[in-house]
C-alpha cells in the first residue's frame, strides 16, 4: 500500500495513562474499578470539548482525537461510530523502552477498535543505548509491517531525550539542547529508523525552534520516494507561547499537515474539573476554545 496521509490533521491527544492517573488522581498503583471509571469520566470531558469544537466550526475532516483503550474505550467506540478520525496507542505506558501494551494480542486489539491510526510513542536517541534501540526497532518494524499488510495507518511519535554527554556539551541547558542539538539528532533518528524498515504514514515530531530545521526533518521523512509521508507537531505539555512558536515555525512547511497536542489544550481546564473548581460544561467549553485557538495559530502561521 502507498504510505502517507493527505490533508490537514489536528489531533486532540489524551491517550495519557500512567502519568494521567498519577498526576491528576494521585494513583501510583493499578487503579481499581471505581478509580478507572473516575478517570474515564474525566477523559469524557476532553472528548466533549472536542465534540463542542466540531459543533463550533472545526472541520470534521481535519479533526481527530488520540485516546487509549484503558480509560477511553467507550470514547474510541463513540469516535468510530461518529465517523471521526481517531488514533489509539499500541505502546505500554510509563516506560522508556517501547513494547506492546497487549503483547502478542496487539493485533486483536487494533482490529477490535479499528482506529484510523495505530500510534506508538518511541524514545530513540541515535547516540543512546544501542541494544535498546535494536530491540525497539525490531518490535516497531513488526508492527509497521503488520499494519501495512492490512491497509492500516501508522502514526509514529518520536522523542529524542538528551543523553548525559549531549546535555553536558551545552552546559546542562535543556533549551540549548532543544535548539542546537536535538533537530539533527531527530533527523538522524528518522533516517536510522527508516533504514531499519520503519515506514510510518505520519511522524509526530517534537516542536522545533527554527524553520530550516523543520524543513530538514520534513525532507528526511519524505526522502527516497516517500512523498506522501507527513509530519505533525506535538505539544510536550509546554506553555502556550512555546507551542504557538512551534506551530508557526512548522506552518506552511511542505510535509507538515498540523499537530497532535494534548496537555497544553486540556490540562488547566480538566484540573479545575477534577478539583471541583470548574463545572463540567465550562471545562469542556475551555478545552474546545483552546483546541480551536491552536488550529487558528497553525493556520495563521
Amino acid at each position: 500500500m502507498a504510505i502517507g496521509y493527505d490533508g490537514p490533521l489536528y489531533i486532540l491527544a489524551f491517550d495519557h495513562r500512567v502519568s494521567f492517573q498519577r498526576k491528576f488522581f494521585g494513583i501510583s498503583r493499578e487503579p481499581n474499578q471505581e478509580e478507572t471509571a473516575w478517570i474515564a469520566d474525566a477523559k469524557g470531558v476532553i472528548f466533549e470539548g472536542a465534540s463542542r469544537a466540531l459543533d463550533e466550526g472545526v472541520p470534521r475532516e481535519a479533526a481527530g482525537v488520540l485516546v487509549d483503550e484503558q480509560f477511553g474505550a467507550e470514547i474510541a467506540r463513540r469516535a468510530k461510530a461518529d465517523g471521526l478520525t481517531f488514533a489509539m496507542p499500541v505502546e505500554k505506558s510509563g516506560q522508556d523502552e517501547f513494547d506492546f501494551q497487549f503483547g502478542e494480542l496487539f493485533g486483536e486489539h487494533i482490529e477490535d477498535f479499528d482506529p484510523t491510526f495505530a500510534k506508538v510513542l518511541v524514545r530513540y536517541n541515535p547516540q543512546g543505548d544501542e541494544e535498546m534501540n535494536l530491540r525497539q526497532t525490531a518490535r516497531l518494524r513488526r508492527l509497521g509491517e503488520w499494519l501495512h499488510e492490512r491497509g492500516r495507518k501508522y502514526l509514529f511519535e518520536l522523542l529524542v531525550p538528551a543523553e548525559p554527554h549531549q546535555l553536558e556539551a551545552v552546559g546542562g541547558d535543556e533549551v540549548r539542547y532543544d535548539v542546537e542539538v536535538r533537530p539533527e539528532l531527530m533527523r538522524r533518528a528518522v533516517t536510522e529508523l527508516q533504514d531499519a524498515g520503519m515506514e510510518p504514514d505520519i511522524w509526530k515530531i517534537e516542536g522545533i525552534h527554527r524553520r530550516e530545521d523543520c524543513e530538514a526533518i520534513s525532507q528526511t521523512v519524505r526522502r527516497d520516494g516517500r512523498d506522501g509521508v507527513a509530519c505533525v507537531v506535538l505539544g510536550r505539555g509546554a506553555d502556550d507561547d512555546a507551542v504557538d512558536h512551534w506551530l508557526r515555525v512548522a506552518s506552511g512547511v511542505a510535509g507538515y499537515i498540523g499537530f497532535a497536542i494534548g496537555r497544553s489544550i486540556w490540562w488547566d481546564a480538566l484540573k479545575g474539573f477534577v478539583d471541583g473548581t470548574i463545572e463540567r460544561e465550562e471545562a469542556s467549553k475551555q478545552i474546545a476554545a483552546n483546541y480551536k485557538r491552536f488550529i487558528d495559530v497553525y493556520n495563521a502561521g
